[in-house]
């Protein structure tokens, strides 16, 4: 089926996103988002559209490619182009605050994501009721 993914294709993903999330600067996105990709850092944010927005996000929120966190993540679902994943990202020592996130990922033909939608949570956070 024309752009469908596995579940060992989104593993790669999910790997190759952590990788280059540990890698200095951003030149290399290409390798994970179409070149028109959106990326939607959380249900209410307005969506970055394109690798240029996208890097500029990245650059933003990261305190360098030597940060220190640790990641997990499980599968949830895979269908034709999407999957859904849940994240777990500890920053910092063991024991720090940890994120939740479910990811929402649609992907292109190649395999690269064409959308990213983000839901994170810390344990500090008002969960929305």
């Amino acid at each position: 089926m024309r752009g469908a993914v596995d579940r060992r294709a989104v593993e790669q993903w999910v790997a190759d996103y952590e990788r280059l999330w540990r890698t200095p600067e951003t030149a290399r996105l290409a390798e994970l988002f179409l070149p028109d990709a959106t990326y939607l850092p959380s249900p209410w944010a307005r969506p970055m559209e394109g690798l240029d927005q996208i890097a500029r996000f990245w650059a933003a929120e990261r305190d360098g490619a030597d940060e220190e966190f640790t990641m997990s993540s499980d599968i949830v679902a895979v269908e034709e182009d999407t999957a859904v994943v849940r994240v777990l990202i500890e920053y910092g020592a063991p024991g720090s605050r940890p994120w939740r996130d479910l990811w929402v990922v649609r992907f292109g033909d190649d395999g690269r994501c064409s959308s990213f939608e983000e839901w994170p949570f810390a344990p500090d956070q008002p969960d929305g009721h």
